[in-house]
């Protein structure tokens, strides 16, 4: 059959049309226990009834508002995403456009242009967060890409040491590579790149587009860092399915952006406010990251009684997960065979096989999904 899309993706053979919980099935009547999460997205699982009753209150009174008039939802998220530190936030509607206005925050206030990001890592396909993102499969063929972004070695501070100098705007990193294979920054690291940020008037960007909300067992990955970045990105699970972006950095950086300098017409919609409001409510209000945290314990116990045979490295902190396979067993049939048994995966990095299964997913699912790897990491057909 024709197909009327670009082919800018490489889709399964079938549709996901229902979801519950950790539960998805698709349009050929299959069901799927879900380590996906949309890619991070769904962190607190499909038809979540809180959520569901926010959209719908806010859908039954406005959908759309422009933001020339004064916004509640928009300031009570913005206070929630704050924590009681001195947060600023400015809502778009992605990851990368979260990105992009972090990229375009750091130049304006800072003067400078350089921005430092490091290899292997992620932040978006706009041009801005395209160039930070040093990935030759993704760079191709979009020449000439936005100046001045450096790209250095991930976990190791000489070369940043050496790099950064007066030109230097900011770095931008992700504590845990999500794209890049799941790969961890050790925690000296992160603490050694933010004293020479500070010590050199250079901010620093920690995009959290998918470690945040939860995802590492605390509302955002850098409080487990001991560390407070200048500026801040979330978005994919801040929705939980509902397009919604946050930029958010400290009111000392209010100055460069104000009237006129960014905007959106869709960021901060009234639908999305109301999502993210009731999501952040039930991270800020209930024990689901401490439960994340058990959940964790849990399922890393369980991943060590998987056969070796196949697996070069498990890696991740919270429900962040990478299994790195060897060379002798290819990622892309593995998650072929998963989903042929039932149970959705993701790929990251080199061939590593990411699992990002909603938060609130129980034990006994947790168990099901493990019988499931099991199944396919100890004896593949392929």
């Amino acid at each position: 059959m024709k197909s009327y899309l670009f082919p800018t993706y490489q889709r399964k053979s079938f549709e996901i049309v229902e979801g519950t919980g950790s539960w998805a099935k698709d349009n050929l009547g299959n069901t799927y226990l879900d380590f996906t999460s949309g890619i991070g997205v769904t962190n607190l699982g499909y038809q979540h009834p809180l959520i569901e009753s926010a959209l719908i209150e806010q859908a039954q009174k406005i959908w759309h508002t422009t933001n020339l008039y004064e916004n509640h939802l928009q300031e009570a998220v913005a206070q929630r995403l704050a924590n009681g530190q001195d947060f600023l936030s400015y809502f778009c509607s992605s990851g990368a456009e979260a990105n992009e206005a972090a990229i375009k925050l750091a130049r304006k206030y800072t003067g400078k242009s350089e921005i430092i990001s490091f290899e292997n890592s992620f932040h978006g396909r706009t041009y801005g967060a395209m160039s930070a993102t040093p990935q030759a499969n993704i760079q191709a063929g979009f020449s000439p890409l936005v100046p001045d972004f450096v790209y250095l070695p991930f976990n190791e501070i000489t070369s940043l040491e050496r790099q950064i100098n007066q030109n230097t705007a900011a770095v931008i990193v992700e504590l845990i590579q999500g794209e890049g294979g799941i790969v961890p920054a050790d925690i000296e690291w992160v603490q050694q790149v933010t004293q020479l940020c500070h010590d050199n008037d250079v901010l620093l960007i920690i995009d959290e587009v998918q470690t945040g909300i939860g995802r590492t067992g605390t509302l955002f990955a850098y409080e487990q860092y001991q560390i407070e970045p200048d500026i801040f990105t979330s978005a994919k699970a801040l929705g939980n399915g509902f397009p919604v972006g946050a930029m958010v950095g400290k009111e000392k950086l209010k100055s460069a952006f104000g009237v006129g300098s960014h905007g959106t017409t869709f960021g901060g919609n009234p639908l999305a406010m109301a999502v993210a409001n009731e999501v952040l409510t039930i991270m800020q209000t209930t024990d689901l990251l401490s439960e994340v945290q058990e959940k964790s314990n849990y399922f890393f116990e369980r991943l060590t009684t998987i056969n070796p045979k196949y697996i070069k490295e498990i890696r991740g902190k919270g429900l962040m997960v990478g299994i790195e396979l060897k060379e002798s067993l290819a990622v892309v049939d593995v998650i072929n065979e998963l989903t042929d048994v039932g149970l959705l995966t993701l790929n990251a990095g080199t061939n590593t096989l990411r699992l990002l299964p909603p938060l609130t997913l129980t034990k006994a699912e947790i168990d099901i999904g493990i019988d499931k790897l099991k199944a396919v990491l100890e004896n593949p057909t392929f």
